[in-house]
């Protein structure tokens, strides 16, 4: 009786958990199958290579939306994956229970829950505002302030997975602190903190909120990096609220290009969080 029991009690259990992970499933295979199919009919050479026709206009493309996203992420990349792990090794490694290092694992946690677009407002008031424009300095700066908590608690995440007793090996074998983390600490942990960088970059490319307020936008190709420049969240913003059925149609088709930009990021860092050593 009491076997039955428990193989009945497993069943009904295990059909729960089966049925909440189809539930979960549905929303995000139906979001990604309804943006492939009203995105992928729009999506061709032209799209890649051209630049936004006029207002109401069919044809066009959003070249310079594509450049405009990776320039910024490029910026926000090199300003915030260094900063992040630093902050992280330095947590980690130097000063764990300081009133410093609570104080900055505070501030980290509370940055990462904050709205975007408060990111975005003080980025366009103390960036902006004193540049006199807009620009993708300003654009890949406002999505560095997102990315910089999320690496920073992901490295130290990483680090703290390191053995202590491999950094006891570096010691005894009279290697300095600073080349021990930096030729045996980070190295161990590399896998995890490049997966920690990857997903923070996917978790920036699709943020649309702080680009309103530092890039702006462009229909052009930017000349500088201190012009407006154009990014494929914004400009699918723009023609997702236009009253203009081509532009509709490209909108779905940036959906899907940065859907898949996302999703490639997101694969990479997963193999590399698959195959890591620690």
């Amino acid at each position: 009786m009491n076997e039955y029991f428990r193989k009945y009690k497993n069943l009904m259990m295990l059909t729960v958990f089966i049925g909440a992970t189809i539930i979960a499933l549905i929303p995000l295979f139906g979001v990604l199958g309804y943006v492939v199919k009203n995105g992928l009919s729009a999506l061709n050479l032209q799209f890649f290579v051209n630049l936004p026709k006029a207002m109401g206009l069919p044809g066009g493309g959003m070249a310079n939306a594509i450049a405009g996203t990776l320039i910024m992420v490029l910026i926000a990349s090199a300003l915030g994956i260094p900063i992040g792990i630093l902050a992280a090794i330095y947590l980690t490694e130097y000063d764990r229970h300081s009133w410093l290092s609570t104080g900055v694992r505070f501030a980290t946690d509370v940055l990462t829950g904050i709205p975007s677009i408060i990111v975005g407002i003080v980025i366009y008031t103390a960036v902006v505002l004193r540049m006199g424009n807009f620009s993708a300095l300003a654009g890949g700066l406002s999505l560095a302030v997102i990315m910089i908590p999320l690496i920073i608690r992901s490295t130290e995440e990483m680090l703290k997975l390191v053995s202590h007793s491999i950094r006891e090996a570096g010691f005894a074998l009279g290697i300095s602190k600073a080349k021990t983390i930096l030729k045996i600490v980070l190295p161990t942990a590399a896998k995890g903190i490049i997966t920690g960088a990857m997903l923070a970059v996917a978790r920036v490319a699709g943020e649309t909120a702080p680009l309103l307020f530092t890039a702006l936008g462009n229909q052009y190709w930017s000349r500088s990096l201190n012009e407006p420049t154009a990014s494929l969240p914004v400009q699918i913003f723009q023609y997702a609220t236009s009253p203009y059925k081509e532009w509709h149609q490209l909108a779905w088709a940036g959906s899907l290009v940065l859907i898949l930009m996302v999703i490639t990021l997101n694969l990479v860092a997963r193999y590399a969080f698959r195959s890591r050593s620690i």
